[in-house]
């Protein structure tokens, strides 16, 4: 990824003006599913101005910040980066740098299914929703960066070992920085954990928010009832299923409103809209504002 001698990220850029995609593309070499480098290293192989710009990204992207502070955004949150601070970006959320000249550090580039499935470990890894920025203090921060240094040694000092020797290496180390990260200093959000239920029904709307907007078509496949899935919903995420699902259809609004030249109607006919009037009427009850109304307001232009 982000490598001088790779296709120019602008060719990434879909014909009809959608998010900049940026794919893993591991260099000569490399392991397969696991890159680590410095932030110096990042912004040298970074072609000029791919970083700047709000993109999308096919892979997790961990940063461990050693020293300096930028702020960077990840679906319209923004999040200051400092020294004791990791950020996660995972698969499928929208991101743009700030200032990452201000910063100093580890990246962590991971393809989707590197781990395991069915491990602690993967369902932490693959968890659209987890967090996005940790602090983890004392003890705990102290174990968090010991095991970032650790992998970062062994993915630069390892090419003498096989090859599945080495990749197996990497694999246990991410695991072990994955472990240490969301178990030893995880937020505490005061809700229950997760049932069966919602992490079902979180799986299906990851999957199929695009199409389906209707909790009862979602609880029909799951074997649930309706009433059964909003009932673990909001044990779980604090809302009903169907503000669940609405919240979900809306972030990927914006996400295309923000970053893409596509029209209300072509962006009503992906999130599964029967037309761009009932998209503007839905995003208008919740944003406050029409579609074309949040594009200008996000681009400083008249509405």
């Amino acid at each position: 990824m982000v490598k001088k001698r790779h296709t120019d990220p602008c060719a990434s850029v879909g014909s009809d003006g959608g998010i900049l995609e940026l794919a893993y593309e591991p260099p000569p070499g490399a392991p397969p599913g696991l890159e680590v480098m410095t932030v110096a290293e990042l912004r040298e192989r970074a072609p000029e101005g791919l970083l700047s710009r709000p993109q999308r990204l096919d892979f997790h992207q961990l940063v461990a910040v050693d020293a300096g502070s930028a702020v960077h955004t990840v679906d319209f949150r923004t999040h200051t980066l400092d020294a004791g601070s990791v950020l996660w970006v995972r698969p499928g959320q929208v991101q743009q740098f700030g200032d990452v000249d201000a910063i100093e550090g580890t990246v962590v580039l991971v393809q989707p299914g590197f781990m395991p499935p069915g491990t602690a470990v993967s369902d932490a890894a693959d968890d659209p929703f987890g967090p996005v920025l940790w602090r983890p203090g004392g003890e705990d921060g102290e174990a968090v960066f010991c095991a970032v240094r650790h992998l970062a040694t062994d993915y630069r000092t390892g090419e003498r070992l096989a090859p599945a020797v080495r990749t197996e290496v990497l694999r246990h180390l991410f695991s072990v920085l994955v472990l240490r990260l969301t178990h030893a200093s995880a937020p505490v959000s005061g809700l229950p954990a997760p049932g069966d239920a919602f992490m079902r029904f979180r799986a299906a709307v990851e999957r199929d928010f695009a199409g389906r907007h209707r909790v009862a078509d979602y609880a029909r496949d799951l074997g649930y009832a309706p009433r059964t899935l909003s009932r673990a919903t909001l044990a779980a995420a604090g809302v009903g299923a169907k503000e669940f699902v609405d919240r979900r259809v809306m972030l990927e609004a914006k996400r295309l409103l923000a970053h893409s030249d596509l029209p209300a109607s072509r962006i009503a006919e992906r999130l599964g809209f029967a037309d761009a009037a009932n998209f503007s009427k839905f995003f208008q009850q919740r944003a406050g504002d029409t579609p074309g109304a949040f594009r200008a307001a996000l681009r400083g232009q008249p509405a």
